[in-house]
């Protein structure tokens, strides 16, 4: 394994723009393009394209098309989850989502990140933290879910909403930041 790659799975800054990071976004690029391509009639080969995309993926999963990811072996999907059309998760650092989580249309989850500091970025150097989405959350419509952010379960974030802080279980959450707008 290279340095870059080493450092990216680390949580380090690292350099994206490197043969074998971009070897991996090509595997995942091609897995998501067959993915996005296949039929609705054939949920058995929808399957096992996400069985190799992803890290792992449990029973009863659906994943609407199309869907993007950075590299997908970062993804892991719990049983009985919902994706709907159009989910970006930009694998960067893992993403966790659990259990009999209902996913909207259009929902970004973002692991990435860049420095601060203008001569790191413009020399290329990211990084990335985690996310981790809890059982039975409802992720509504368009929303975004940033870098480091840990989602309680059983807690609703309104559509549209843009999550850049951890929230609890048990509650509903809107707006842009999303904040916490009643307990459930």
């Amino acid at each position: 394994m290279g340095e870059q790659k080493e450092r990216m799975l680390a949580g380090e800054l690292y350099i994206a723009d490197d043969p074998e990071l971009a070897a991996d976004a090509l595997r995942a690029a091609l897995l998501t393009e067959k993915y996005n391509a296949s039929s609705a009639a054939d949920p058995d080969a929808r399957r096992a394209l996400l069985e190799e995309l992803f890290d792992s993926i449990g029973d009863d999963v659906e994943i609407r098309p199309p869907l993007q990811v950075d590299y997908g072996y970062r993804i892991t999907v719990g049983n009985g989850t919902f994706v709907n059309f159009g989910a970006i998760m930009l694998d960067v650092a893992p993403i966790t989502i659990g259990s009999d989580v209902q996913i909207g249309p259009n929902v970004q989850l973002l692991t990435p990140t860049h420095p601060l500091d203008p001569d790191l970025r413009r020399a290329k150097w990211e990084s990335a933290q985690p996310i981790t989405i809890g059982d039975n959350v409802w992720l509504g419509g368009g929303a975004i879910v940033g870098p480091g952010v840990t989602i309680g379960e059983n807690t609703v974030v309104g559509a549209g909403a843009v999550v850049t802080r951890d929230l609890p279980p048990n509650v509903v959450a809107t707006g842009v930041p999303a904040r916490v707008t009643r307990r459930l």
